[in-house]
């Protein structure tokens, strides 16, 4: 059986002077290899998983391993899983749910190794529908997951289904 460990090295070498990051790499106990990989400067093509997913099986004899490969990005409805999905994604609208389930939506900027903050908009106690733009600063272990929201036409959709 494939080790997750290998994978990960292998794909990082492929990747090591690329503006490419793994985003993660799951192995199953039934063979299937599912390798999630992102730009730090624009989307994935079709062609980048295609070379990467070549790479990968160029290294592993089919005759030894009984595999599926499943190489991708990780989509817009998936959490956040690593540092570099912040940093990519500063300037855009996100959810925060924190580990005590509430939720924040806003504009993520300020990304550090310890945390982020979002720009959002509060309402002005005692003046109606007012509001005034505020920073909410956040570290990486109070949260439970980041998302982006897709934005449509000013009609704002969460990446999870949820409007």
């Amino acid at each position: 059986m494939m080790e997750k460990s290998d994978i990960f090295q292998l794909v990082n070498e492929y990747l090591k002077d690329t503006d490419c990051f793994i985003v993660d790499i799951r192995v199953s106990s039934t063979g299937k290899i599912t390798v999630l990989f992102d730009k730090k400067t624009g989307g994935l093509m079709v062609e980048d998983c295609v070379k990467l997913s070549k790479f990968i099986e160029s290294k592993f004899d089919r005759e030894k391993e009984d595999y599926e490969l499943q190489v991708s990005s990780p989509g817009l409805e998936m959490p956040f899983l690593v540092h570099e999905q912040y940093v990519k994604n500063q300037g855009r609208q996100v959810e925060i749910t924190d580990n005590e389930g509430l939720k924040y939506s806003g504009i993520l900027k300020n990304v550090t190794r310890g945390g982020f903050e979002i720009e959002t908009e509060v309402r002005i106690k005692g003046k109606g529908k007012a509001t005034q733009k505020s920073d909410i600063s956040f570290n990486f272990d109070q949260i439970k997951s980041v998302r982006t929201i897709i934005v449509f036409n000013k009609r704002t959709v969460s990446s999870d289904g949820d409007n």
